[in-house]
C-alpha cells in the first residue's frame, strides 16, 4: 500500500487540506472507476471537469483528491492536493506510484505529424530481431515483450504509460519505443518519465482543431525536446524547415538525419520500385521493404536510433533490411488482374501528397491511379479542402468518401473536402458518402495494371458513426470486392 505523502515527491503543490498519511492503493481520473483507497485526480477536461465529481468519489471510498480548485464542502479524513495543473500532478504522481519505470529501461519517443508510428514500431521490430525485450506504445498496438494490448490513442494517458512501463520493467524489458502525440504533450501524458531519447519526424498541417494555430502545434513539440534531459539524444530531421526549432532549448545530444542536406546520418535512394528502396545509407548500401522518399526518412530515424543506442552499424543495416512493414502503412496487394490495392493511413494532407507522389514515381504512366479518400468529422476542418485539392491533382480519377464521420454530417464534411478541387480537376472527381460502395466503384472502374489508393484509415477495423464503432477494414473489404471481381 502506498502513502499519499510519498507520491506527491516533485509534485508543485499550492496547498494541503487534510494530512497526507492516507493510504494509496490505485491511481484514476474517472470517477467511475473510484474505490475505497483510491487517489482521485480532478481533471478540467474539454467535455466534463471532474471537479464537479469530487463528492462522488468520496461518497465511494477516495480519501485522497488532487485538485485545482478545493471544493466548498471540505470532507474530514479527505486530504485535498491543491495543484496548478491536476495533469502536470497526476503524470509525476504515476511515475512515483510505478517505481518510476522509465528510468528502469531504455525509452524513446517518436513525435511529428507524420511517420511515428513506422519509426515507432519498425524500432520495435528491430531490437526484437537484435535479441532484446522490448516495448511499443503506438496507435496500433501496446506491446509488453511478447504481450498485446489494444491501443485507444496515440499516446495514452500517464497512468497508463506508467503501468505498462511498469510490467515492462517487471518482464524484463530492455527497450521501450513510444509515440508522443501532440496532445499527449500538451496534456502533460508525457511528464514525470525519462526519456534515453526523441526523434522528430516532420512537422505539417494537422490537428489545428485542438492547437488553433500552426506555431502553437510546432511549439507543443519543441516542449517534449525543451524537457529532455543532459544524457538523453534529440535526433532530428533536418531537412524539414522545423527541425532546427526543436534543438533551440534542448540539453539533449543533437544529432540529424537527412537526405537533402548535410546530416550525421544521410541516405541517397539509389532505386525505388513498389517491393521496396535500394538506399546507400552514410557509406554502405541496404535493400529495404519500404518504398518512398517518406520511408528513406524513416529508415534513416531508425537506423540513428539504433546507432545511438549502440547497435554496431553492420547489424542496425542488416536488421533493416529484414522488417516489415507496418499494419495500415503502404500497405498493398495485387489481384489476378495485376490491378494494384494500396491502403494507407494518410489523413494529412502532407502524408497524403507524399503517398501519391510515391505512387507516381514508381509507376510507367500507362496505369490509371485511383484514389479512395475522406476526412475525419470532429477533426481539424481547414485540412479538407487542402486534401481535395491534392487528391484530384496527383490522380487520375478521385472518389471522395465518408471516413469516421463521428458526429459530423459525412455529406457536409464531403462538400468541404469537394471545395477545394480546382477547375481543371472538376471531371477527375466523383463523391459516393458510402465508403464500402466507394472502394467498390474504384474496383469496378479499375483495368487491368491500375492502381488503387485507399487512404485516411489505414490499420483501423473499425468506421465510427454518431458515438458507434462498425467493423470496417479497408484492406479485407478491399480484398473481398476484388475476389468477387475475379469471379
Amino acid at each position: 500500500m502506498k502513502v499519499l505523502k510519498d507520491l506527491l515527491y516533485k509534485v508543485r503543490l499550492e496547498s494541503v487540506i487534510g494530512t497526507t498519511s492516507v493510504p494509496v492503493q490505485s491511481l484514476t481520473f474517472d470517477s467511475r472507476q473510484a474505490q475505497a483507497d483510491s487517489l482521485f485526480f480532478a481533471v478540467s477536461g474539454t467535455k466534463t471537469d471532474g471537479h464537479n465529481f469530487i463528492d462522488q468519489v468520496i461518497a465511494n471510498g477516495c480519501r485522497a483528491i488532487v485538485c485545482e480548485r478545493a471544493p466548498e464542502n471540505i470532507q474530514p479524513n479527505v486530504c485535498y492536493a491543491v495543484v496548478g495543473s491536476t495533469t502536470e500532478a497526476m503524470a509525476q504522481v504515476a511515475a512515483n506510484f510505478y517505481d518510476n519505470p522509465s528510468q528502469q529501461l531504455k525509452l524513446v519517443g517518436v513525435t511529428g505529424t507524420n511517420g511515428k508510428t513506422t519509426v515507432a514500431t519498425l524500432l520495435h521490430q528491430l531490437f526484437q530481431r537484435a535479441g532484446y525485450k522490448t516495448g511499443l506504445l503506438s496507435t496500433v498496438k501496446i506491446v509488453v515483450d511478447s504481450q498485446e494490448f489494444p491501443a485507444t490513442h496515440t499516446t495514452p494517458d500517464s497512468i497508463s504509460i506508467n503501468n505498462y512501463l511498469r510490467q515492462m520493467v517487471d518482464a524484463g524489458v530492455d527497450y521501450c519505443f513510444m509515440e508522443v502525440s501532440s496532445h499527449g504533450i500538451h496534456q502533460n501524458r508525457t511528464k514525470g518519465l525519462r526519456f534515453a531519447g526523441a526523434i522528430f519526424t516532420n512537422l505539417s498541417h494537422d490537428h489545428l482543431d485542438y492547437h488553433k494555430t500552426f506555431s502553437e502545434y510546432r511549439d507543443v513539440k519543441k516542449k517534449f525536446f525543451d524537457e529532455l534531459d543532459r544524457d538523453a539524444f534529440a535526433l532530428v530531421n533536418i531537412d524539414d524547415k522545423n527541425g532546427n526549432i526543436m534543438f533551440q532549448n534542448t540539453v539533449a545530444a543533437q544529432r540529424t538525419y537527412a537526405l537533402k542536406t548535410f546530416a550525421d546520418f544521410r541516405a541517397q535512394i539509389l532505386e525505388n520500385q513498389i517491393g521496396g528502396l535500394l538506399l546507400k545509407v552514410n557509406s554502405k548500401e541496404v535493400w529495404v521493404k519500404l518504398i518512398g522518399s517518406f520511408n528513406a526518412y524513416n529508415i534513416l530515424a531508425i537506423y540513428g536510433t539504433a546507432v545511438l543506442l549502440g547497435m554496431p552499424d553492420d547489424d542496425a543495416l542488416r536488421y533493416l533490411s529484414e522488417l516489415e512493414s507496418v499494419s495500415g502503412r503502404f500497405q498493398y496487394f495485387i489481384t489476378e488482374q495485376k490491378i494494384t490495392v494500396i491502403v494507407d493511413y494518410a489523413h494529412t494532407p502532407d502524408a497524403l501528397e507524399n503517398v501519391l507522389n510515391t505512387i507516381n514515381g514508381i509507376r510507367t504512366g500507362n496505369e490509371n491511379l485511383i484514389t479512395v479518400v475522406g476526412c475525419g468529422g470532429d477533426r481539424d476542418a481547414t485540412k479538407r479542402p487542402v486534401m481535395g485539392n491534392i487528391a484530384t491533382k496527383l490522380s487520375n480519377q478521385t472518389i471522395f468518401t465518408s471516413d469516421n464521420p463521428r458526429t459530423e454530417n459525412p455529406d457536409l464534411i464531403l462538400a468541404e473536402i469537394e471545395a477545394g478541387v480546382e477547375p481543371q480537376n472538376f471531371k477527375k472527381y466523383v463523391t459516393i458518402s458510402d465508403r464500402k460502395s466507394a472502394i467498390k466503384t474504384a474496383v469496378a472502374q479499375s483495368n487491368p495494371g491500375d492502381i488503387i489508393l485507399i487512404a485516411g484509415k489505414g490499420h483501423e477495423t473499425y468506421q465510427e458513426i454518431n458515438g458507434v464503432k462498425y467493423d470496417f477494414d479497408d484492406l479485407e473489404i478491399a480484398k473481398t470486392l476484388t475476389n468477387q471481381l475475379n469471379k
